[in-house]
C-alpha cells in the first residue's frame, strides 16, 4: 500500500470531523491501516475563533504539524481533520501574514497528497468551542477560497448540492489511490 496523506478543509461547523470518520470507518472494512489526526484546535491552551492571536495559532499549526508527523510514522494512510492552510487561515484573518509561519504552512502544503474542501452548507451549531457566528464562519471560508487560488493548491471541492453523496465522492476519489485487495463492502 501507498502511503497516503488526505486533509479535510474548510472552516468550522461544515463537516470536516464527519466525513472523517465516515471515511474512516469505510477504508477500515477494507483492511486499511489508518490514523486519524484530529482537530488540535480544541486542545489550545489560549483563545481561539474571534479571539485568536499569533500565539494560539502558532500553537496550533505547531501542533497540527506534530501530530501528522506521529501518525504518519505510525500509519500508512493519515486522515487529517484539517490541514495547516485552514489552520493559517484564522490566523491571516486575526493577525495578518506571517513570514516565517506563511513560508512553513507552504512547505507543509506539499506533505498532503489529497486536500478535500467541505463548503458551508448551513450555519455552525453550538458545539461549546467554536464560533457560532456566521459571518465569521463565512469570512474564514472565503479566506480558504482565496489562499487556495492564491497558492494555486489544488482541492477537490464539494458541492453543497451534493451533501448526501460527499462520503461516496471523497471515497472514489481516493480509492485509486489505495492498493487493496478486497473488494469495496455495500
Amino acid at each position: 500500500m501507498n502511503e497516503l496523506k488526505i486533509g479535510f478543509i474548510g472552516t468550522h461547523g461544515v463537516g470536516k470531523t464527519t466525513l472523517c470518520y465516515g471515511l474512516a470507518s469505510r477504508l477500515k472494512a477494507r483492511d486499511v491501516v489508518l490514523d486519524i489526526v484530529h482537530e488540535v484546535a480544541r486542545r489550545c491552551p489560549l483563545p481561539i475563533n474571534e479571539r485568536t492571536s499569533v500565539a494560539a495559532q502558532s500553537w496550533i499549526l505547531h501542533t497540527q504539524i506534530s501530530d501528522e508527523l506521529v501518525a504518519a510514522a505510525r500509519h500508512p494512510v493519515v486522515i487529517c481533520d484539517r490541514s495547516v492552510l485552514d489552520n493559517y487561515v484564522y490566523l491571516l484573518l486575526s493577525g495578518g501574514r506571517q513570514a516565517g509561519l506563511d513560508a512553513m504552512v507552504a512547505w507543509w502544503l506539499g506533505t498532503y497528497d489529497r486536500l478535500i474542501y467541505v463548503p458551508i452548507v448551513e450555519a455552525p451549531h453550538a458545539d461549546g468551542m467554536r464560533s457560532t457566528d456566521l459571518a465569521f464562519q463565512r469570512a474564514v471560508d472565503e479566506r480558504l477560497l482565496r489562499e487556495l487560488d492564491e497558492r494555486y493548491v489544488g482541492a477537490l471541492r464539494l458541492q453543497p448540492s451534493e451533501r448526501e453523496r460527499w462520503l461516496d465522492i471523497v471515497e472514489d476519489e481516493i480509492r485509486e489511490r489505495l492498493q487493496t485487495r478486497q473488494l469495496k463492502l455495500l
